[in-house]
């Protein structure tokens, strides 16, 4: 029997290499790219690739992808958070870095894989509740991730076949969390006061435990319209998913 395939973006650390992992774990054959590697063992194929130079991209997953006619899974899981500050502080720069790393190279890849008529069964954008919550300094990353969930949803209409999902995959340990819990103001930010207390109480994922949550979910997430936005807490959580929605953007 042949092995299932997925390709992830940002695969080097993090949720990235936790779903590489993971998905070994479970006999897949593993095709990812990032700017530093990923250094596993098993049936993995890494291209390194810096997704802020769109006009590499394509290049990179030709080779990446050379002579691979199906993907059971697609994970575009690269991205960064930026600092959590007032939206009238942030600048047009600012702003501009954080999207040229988690909306544009997303539509460059999109565009590929599309053109390159791979046959594709599942692809998931990694947002973030930031993208709906709207709360309080999430600024750059909420607008990156909320124009990512959209994006998702466009270009469902155009993948005819394949199932498309933003996907909020819940509070993980990373160094993402780290600055969150230790070096942004949570007195001027009430949601990082919620999101220390779930991490003091041990509520937070490890890499790997997320991505057994997300690989476990698959089939729950294609029950959605393709192109839908879907926190993971919806489906797994809904208690915990109601209660936060109640508390977004209380002071």
């Amino acid at each position: 029997m042949n092995k299932k395939t997925a390709f992830i973006t940002g695969n080097s650390r993090g949720l990235g290499r936790g779903l590489s992992q993971v998905l070994l774990n479970h006999d897949y054959q593993v095709f990812g790219c990032s700017r530093q590697g990923c250094h596993l063992q098993g049936e993995i194929v890494d291209q390194r690739c810096d997704l802020t130079q769109p006009d590499t991209i394509p290049g990179a997953l030709d080779q990446l992808l050379k002579g691979v006619t199906s993907l059971d899974l697609v994970i575009l899981n690269a991205g960064i958070l930026g600092e959590i500050k007032k939206i009238s502080d942030t600048s047009l720069d600012e702003l501009q870095q954080i999207m040229k790393i988690n909306l544009w190279p997303n539509k460059v890849i999109l565009d590929w894989l599309l053109k390159s008529e791979l046959k594709i069964d599942q692809i998931l954008l990694m947002s973030s509740g930031a993208a709906v919550l709207g709360n309080k300094g999430w600024g750059g990353y909420a607008l990156s991730k909320s124009a990512l969930n959209m994006l998702g949803r466009l270009y469902a209409h155009e993948f005819g076949q394949t199932h498309i999902a933003a996907i909020a995959p819940g509070l993980i340990e990373s160094s993402m969390m780290d600055y969150l819990c230790n070096r942004a103001d949570s007195d001027a930010y009430p949601a990082l006061q919620r999101i220390k207390q779930a991490r003091d109480e041990g509520k937070t994922l490890s890499p790997t435990a997320a991505a057994e949550r997300i690989l476990q979910a698959l089939p729950e997430i294609k029950k959605f319209e393709s192109g839908s936005y879907i926190d993971l807490r919806q489906i797994l959580a809904p208690d915990e998913y109601e209660a936060l929605l109640k508390a977004r953007n209380r002071t």
